[in-house]
């Protein structure tokens, strides 16, 4: 529960990307917000999911189920995208400002999941793919969210700091970035993957502080093992048997579910989240501690 008001994202815009199942992180994610009272507009990119094991989702009920979860008088819209095009970074940041001409949360959940492998199986096209996807794009997207919020501040030469004229009286923007298990530990069988999570996770540091000094905070996010279908035995991309073995000998006997990631992200977005700045934040109800 939040202490302040219980609709603490009331008038504020948020921009969720990858929201094309409702098994996903990025649809709890869309519908906490809702709930907390945001305007939610979603990306959503369902050439990814359908040749996958687990497979697409009826985006009308994405949509139907989203409003539903809304408060009174909030919006909600979507667009369709291939983020790995550069030339739809601009169209997706434009179409989710113009849901209520702001945008003050950006969440970058979309990934490029499936088709990876092991070092030997690694080619340049199969890498690139996945950089493109999970890394290029996020950098791209937090570039142009920043660029809402920067007005007329110019850039920087190694070393220097966006000048600003005096303190802010609270953050003009948050963003999120997700990484994965790379950062505790070997994740065989999925180089490409591992090493596009592991750039942002790398580098949020140097871009959380630059956002900063724009007034924008950024926290990337570790949700841990969370079962968005791939964890199904029957729409599963990997051996089970013994993973379902071991996670019974975990303390709480299960993985993550969507809304686990989600509740710490919707806090973050929040007034009371606001003193939580530039971390790399695990969400894996100990998996982590081995």
């Amino acid at each position: 529960m939040f202490l302040s008001d219980h609709l603490p994202l009331r008038g504020r815009t948020a921009l969720i990307t990858g929201v094309s199942r409702r098994r996903g992180i990025g649809f709890a994610v869309a519908r906490r917000f809702a709930a907390l009272g945001a305007d939610v507009f979603i990306h959503h990119f369902s050439a990814h999911d359908t040749p996958q094991p687990w497979g697409g989702d009826d985006l009308d009920l994405v949509r139907s189920e989203l409003r539903a979860a809304l408060a009174d008088g909030a919006r909600f819209g979507d667009i369709d995208a291939d983020l790995r095009n550069p030339t739809a970074i601009e169209r997706v940041i434009d179409a989710a400002r113009a849901l209520t001409g702001r945008l003050d949360i950006l969440v970058c959940n979309h990934a490029q999941s499936g088709g990876d492998g092991a070092l030997l199986d690694m080619t340049a096209d199969r890498l690139d793919s996945f950089w493109a996807t999970n890394a290029r794009s996020t950098l791209l997207l937090t570039r142009a969210f920043a660029a809402i919020h920067a007005g007329d501040a110019p850039g920087a030469r190694p070393g220097e700091r966006t000048a600003r004229t005096e303190p802010f009286a609270a953050p003009v923007g948050r963003v999120f970035w997700m990484t994965s298990g790379q950062i505790h530990g070997p994740m065989r069988g999925e180089v490409a993957y591992a090493t596009s999570k592991a750039a942002l996770a790398g580098i949020t540091p140097t871009v959380a502080a630059e956002l900063l000094d724009l007034g924008i905070i950024l926290n990337t996010i570790d949700p841990g093992p969370v079962n968005t279908g791939y964890l199904d035995p029957e729409t599963t991309d990997r051996p089970l048997d013994e993973i379902q073995d071991w996670i019974r000998t975990t303390p709480f006997g299960r993985v993550g579910h969507p809304e686990d990631p989600a509740n710490l992200i919707a806090w973050l977005a929040t007034d009371e989240g606001a003193w939580v700045i530039g971390q790399v934040l695990s969400s894996d109800g100990g998996f982590s501690l081995g």
